[in-house]
């Protein structure tokens, strides 16, 4: 696991040179890029979403691309875009963001259904198609999309099936008061996040997320914690407060988290506690609360709360 504790407390330091607190949202930044997922971001604007991002990319080396999502975006503004070359009578490919490794979809939810539509081959196949042809995205593609929580008017709800494609749901809060002096106190000294070139950030060895992401394949895993997380999964199909459990897909992402949490604690087995860490930003996106428990103020965190207290803990 010494590939997995390297990367984390690398990422770990160097993303504290810019972004102050938000610990535990940086360690799940860090374990969607460690399993090669994609990630939902809510947060109330001036939270550095972005910037946490661009600067994960920064330290890991990877290329960054931003997409600010409009009503009026279209597929290809995203994917690119076949253009006619009149000097040579072909057409050539003009790339769209999309071609990157780390991908900011900012405001998904403001963006027409077409459009979020054509993000979902891109983030289950890695790859997309133009004019009927498929091309390629990099192993380390990774969409990290933001949506504000408060804001309705003029949205695009996400439909459950792009949800379920996006392996964690980060929520975002307020600093404490503390962290919120420390960040006033670097913009005085002259920190501007627009010039991230001048923040002494040491870049990770080229080869280290690969093998990072190996390593999570040694993570033994016991016998009885393979029933308990396929317990924890059918018990959201059942469960009295919700019209919709999560998929089989949701069970594949709380192992393939789980056994990251592992590996960044410098485990190589899985105990209980890394499924129950797992579980709220994995399952959150992926059930729907029916309406009378949204009208009683039951939310999703608290519901699949109550699950994990439910469910038996394998000794």
């Amino acid at each position: 696991m010494e590939n997995i504790t390297r990367l984390a407390a690398h990422v770990r330091t160097e993303m504290s040179k810019v972004i102050v607190g938000q610990q535990e949202v940086i360690d799940q930044l860090l374990l969607v890029l460690i399993c090669g997922g994609h990630a939902l971001i809510e947060g109330v604007p001036g939270l550095a979403k972005t910037l946490a991002v661009k600067t994960l990319a920064r330290i890991c080396g990877l290329g960054f691309q931003r997409v600010q999502c409009t009503a009026d975006l279209m597929p290809a503004d995203v994917m690119g875009t076949n253009i006619f070359n009149m000097a040579t009578s072909t057409f050539s490919l003009h790339r769209g963001p999309v071609f990157t490794d780390l991908l900011l979809v900012d405001e998904i939810n403001r963006t027409s259904p077409r459009t979020q539509a054509a993000l979902l081959e891109a983030m289950e196949e890695r790859q997309v198609t133009i004019d009927g042809t498929r091309y390629p995205l990099g192993d380390n593609f990774t969409v990290f999309a933001t949506q504000n929580p408060i804001e309705f008017e003029g949205t695009y709800p996400l439909p459950e099936a792009q949800l379920d494609r996006f392996l964690l749901k980060i929520h975002l809060d307020y600093p404490s008061a503390a962290e919120e002096a420390d960040i006033l106190g670097r913009y005085e000294q002259g920190f501007d996040p627009r010039k991230l070139d001048q923040v002494s950030i040491s870049p990770l060895e080229p080869s280290l997320l690969a093998a990072a992401r190996q390593d999570i394949s040694a993570v033994r895993i016991e016998p009885t914690l393979r029933p308990y997380i396929v317990t924890l999964v059918r018990r959201t199909r059942d469960w009295p407060a919700l019209s919709l459990g999560a998929s089989p897909r949701a069970a594949i992402g709380l192992l393939f988290v789980a056994r990251a949490l592992a590996g960044v604690e410098g485990r190589d087995f899985l105990i209980p506690d890394d499924i129950k860490t797992a579980a709220l930003p994995v399952l959150r996106h992926r059930v729907l609360l029916k309406p009378e428990a949204d009208l009683e103020g039951l939310n999703s965190d608290r519901v699949i709360s109550e699950i994990l207290s439910s469910v038996e803990v394998p000794k």
